[in-house]
């Protein structure tokens, strides 16, 4: 009998011919030519956290959890212009909260990461993970080089063309006495590092990092009507903040739409004495999210009474407001308890260049049509801005983004419909669904968003011969 593997929130579920823990390069070359061998397929999973069919496989299912682990880059053959900059090597089945406490042991940290930390790096990475500010790029652009095992169980060191690898650096070797090809080619290395779990399986990475440093988030109330002119490059998205919004979809009384505005900035290490109200985000929003009764109770309202639900969002963006707190800052980047609550979303990604600012208006507006049919949000939504990615597939790809986040609570009166169509209404302007959240992605949508999606494919064909990378996922997407 099939094992059964589920997502975190249960809507995405496969039977999986078998699922394995591999803990060394070895062993996931060996699996690899294992399902080839035997006609199987095999897809490497992350925490679970996707809400998209991104994981799921027939064939066997890889748990990264023994491959976890960062180290420095003293042994390896790197040119001198790679050793000045501020290199670590991190195993693919890292847990980003892991790779965090690492990081700051070392004296160093990620320049940005999203506002959860449990999912693997090559979680974050094949997807496109990002967090907030134009001056950074998504997880795929920290990447400098990358070691995977593709079709065949051959293993490659995957770079540019200018990698940080010596040219010609004699055997490389990875745990186990797998040898490792070094290949240093921009379209291989462009479209492996958003590879979606599709070419090839990643068995550490080499990212680039910076020193360590403090966070200050401040979070304030404006309007909707205010804040959307000033969302231009040259305006509050200049610089190198990390700046974000969270909306309400229904207007108040006076026909304005409530907007929680986060900056957060980097600032001194807190002082000794630094008040506690200052060091953390504000106690009773954090108590009430992490309490077992909220997640119950804005479920049954979800269910059954959602209108309910939206006359608080105002109410609830004000509790959040917040004249500052600084900390470590990746607990800043962190948003807290509220990863807990049960809940699933779709982003989608939309060019900064004016298109952005109509699809939020687009977006007000079917809300509110909606609405008099009975179908809510279920939470605010969210806006984040994030610089372009030289990966072939992110979300990013090309262009300065800004993601809308559509969170609905789990179990929502008709939030999947809701999002399939936002999805669609939005397609005109260029939206791009996130891989890893909530999508009804077709062959043929994906081919119109990504301008490099030819040389995505023809890199797939090389590194996924044999197809044993092949999914649902993949079948669905047109791979």
């Amino acid at each position: 009998m099939s094992p059964t593997w589920h997502n975190h929130t249960g809507n995405q579920v496969c039977h999986p011919h078998k699922i394995v823990r591999p803990g060394s390069l070895a062993e996931l070359v060996e699996l690899v030519q294992r399902a080839e061998a035997e006609g199987q397929t095999i897809r490497m999973t992350g925490t679970g956290h996707s809400w998209s069919d991104i994981a799921l496989t027939e064939g066997y299912l890889l748990d990264p959890r023994s491959l976890s682990g960062v180290s420095g880059v003293e042994g390896e053959p790197l040119s001198e212009e790679a050793r000045e900059s501020k290199l670590v090597r991190v195993l693919g089945g890292t847990p980003i909260h892991v790779l965090n406490d690492r990081l700051w042991e070392m004296g160093l940290g990620l320049p940005n990461m999203g506002g959860y930390d449990a999912q693997t790096l090559t979680g974050v990475v094949s997807t496109s993970t990002h967090g907030s500010g134009l001056a950074y790029g998504p997880f795929p652009d920290l990447v400098r080089s990358l070691d995977v095992v593709v079709s065949g169980g051959e293993v490659l060191r995957l770079e540019p063309a200018e990698g940080p690898t010596l040219a010609n650096p004699g055997p490389l070797g990875g745990d186990g006495g797998a040898p490792i090809q070094l290949v240093q080619d921009d379209t291989l290395f462009h479209a492996a590092i958003c590879g979606l779990g599709t070419l090839g399986l990643v068995h550490s990475m080499l990212i680039e990092v910076r020193e360590r440093f403090w966070l200050n988030e401040v979070r304030t109330l404006s309007t909707w009507e205010e804040v959307r002119e000033t969302l231009t490059p040259e305006g509050v998205l200049a610089g190198p903040d990390h700046y974000e919004l969270f909306v309400n979809p229904y207007p108040e009384r006076g026909g304005k739409h409530r907007v929680l505005v986060t900056r957060r900035s980097e600032c001194p290490e807190p002082a000794a004495g630094t008040p506690q109200d200052k060091l953390e985000r504000h106690f009773l929003t954090e108590l009430e999210s992490s309490l077992p009764l909220t997640g119950a109770l804005v479920r049954f309202l979800a269910r059954h009474f959602p209108h309910l639900m939206t006359k608080r969002f105002d109410s609830v963006l004000k509790d959040m407001e917040d004249t500052g707190f600084a900390d470590r800052s990746y607990k800043v980047f962190n948003i807290g308890e509220a990863n807990h609550l049960p809940a699933y979303s779709m982003e989608l990604g939309i060019a900064v260049d004016g298109r952005h600012v109509k699809a939020v208006d687009r977006l007000l507006e079917i809300a509110a049509v909606r609405a008099k049919e009975g179908v809510f949000h279920s939470s605010p939504f969210s806006l984040r801005f994030t610089g372009p990615s030289s990966a072939y597939a992110s979300m990013m790809h090309g262009q300065p983004t800004m993601m809308i986040e559509l969170i609905m609570v789990t179990e929502s009166r008709g939030g999947f419909t809701l999002l399939e169509g936002y999805e669609h209404r939005l397609e005109d302007l260029g939206a791009r669904p996130h891989w890893g959240h909530y999508n009804t992605l077709t062959p043929e949508r994906v081919a119109q968003l990504y301008p490099a999606w030819d040389k995505w494919l023809a890199a797939e064909s090389e590194l996924n011969a044999s197809g044993v990378f092949d999914s649902p996922f993949t079948r669905r997407v047109g791979i």
